[in-house]
């Protein structure tokens, strides 16, 4: 992240991303969360010494697990960067290509909802080891549509794909992110894949521990 931060910055001229890390650390400071300094502030007169502080503070936002727009937004660049080179690739569960084909079959509509941007999704799910899933899907949408755990997050999806709330299905690893969706009228399932944290009241919930099980035939 250092590496790509200080080649930004080299190239003259602030990124509006970096612009809203800046914003997002003077709220940060004027909030009382103490993050870490961005001093001197960010300029281009000095790419190596700027680009250490603000190194520091996005890590600092991904200890905090903050789902901040900007930070999500350089994470994706790198990430391409990553994958133009061929260093990097999209890791699925097994099930997920062959429900991908099935539901595609079934005239579904698949989309992508991640605190990821949308930059990273695309990049994610066009270089797996299955290939290409991106001909599957059909939209996606990041947390610039609003948090993943409000519920007007997922009535703009609904509004934005022209569907009624009740014909969507919204399938997550979290407790509160169904909840947000259930509140909107979404119908919810809990996935649990290996790995996943417990989550409480997760027996309010359907559990699916693979896609084989959603949208069988």
């Amino acid at each position: 992240m250092y590496e790509f931060i200080v080649s930004d910055l080299s190239s003259g001229q602030l990124s509006d991303d970096l612009q809203g890390v800046i914003r997002e650390h003077a709220a940060d400071v004027a909030g009382g969360h103490k993050p870490p300094p961005i001093v001197p502030p960010p300029i281009v007169d000095d790419p190596q010494n700027n680009g250490r502080f603000l190194a520091d503070y996005l890590h600092w936002l991904m200890d905090q697990d903050r789902k901040s727009p900007p930070l999500k937004s350089i994470q994706g660049k790198i990430w391409e960067a990553g994958y133009r080179r061929g260093e990097l690739k999209g890791e699925v569960f097994p099930d997920v290509p062959g429900a991908f084909v099935r539901w595609a079959s079934q005239r579904r509509e698949i989309c992508i909802y991640s605190s990821g941007s949308v930059l990273a999704q695309k990049l994610l799910f066009a270089n797996t080891h299955s290939g290409d899933l991106t001909k599957h899907i059909d939209a996606y949408f990041d947390t610039n549509v609003g948090p993943k755990r409000e519920a007007g997050s997922y009535s703009r999806i609904a509004e934005d794909l022209k569907r009624a709330p009740n014909e969507i299905l919204f399938l997550s690893d979290t407790v509160a992110e169904l909840a947000a969706a259930r509140h909107a009228g979404i119908a919810a399932i809990l996935c649990s894949r290996p790995g996943n944290q417990p989550q409480s009241e997760a027996h309010e919930y359907a559990i699916v521990e693979t896609f084989d099980g959603v949208f069988p035939t």
